[in-house]
């Protein structure tokens, strides 16, 4: 059964494992990976990923992509979300927005400080999806 607007962004304000699908070009399927994401309700979801990873670079070239969030205990459910991209360099706010949901408070700043050093300041990209088309379900709501 689809979830109501209001069940979608309860269970998106949740941290679950995301995926973002992207078109591979050159014949391949979707490039599909797990991503962290956060999310505000009614607005883009962002992520943070490498400037040069080809994650960044076939984001920018299709313009668009598809954010998968699930959650696989019972009742199993689901969220996706397909829309435009847009991409700018990511700012230790935003990293820390986005992996705060998923790592400890403790963690988190050597985190952020970690991946600017490996990155350098204009390495990480800010990626916002902002959302066109919604699929939805609850797979054990009757």
């Amino acid at each position: 059964m689809p979830l109501t607007k209001e069940q979608r962004d309860e269970f998106l304000a949740a941290t679950h494992p995301a995926c973002v699908a992207v078109d591979a070009r050159g014949g391949r399927g979707p490039l599909n990976v797990p991503i962290w994401y956060a999310y505000r309700p009614g607005g883009a979801f962002t992520a943070v990923t490498g400037r040069d990873s080809r994650k960044a670079h076939l984001l920018a070239a299709a313009g668009r992509c598809t954010f998968l969030v699930q959650r696989v205990e019972p009742s199993y459910r689901y969220v996706a979300a397909e829309g435009p991209v847009a991409l700018r360099t990511a700012t230790a706010d935003d990293l820390k927005e986005v992996a705060g949901r998923y790592l400890a408070p403790e963690v988190l700043a050597g985190y952020v400080e970690n991946s600017f050093r490996r990155s350098g300041p204009e390495g990480l990209l800010l990626v916002q999806l902002h959302p066109e088309h919604w699929l939805s379900a609850d797979l054990g709501a009757s």
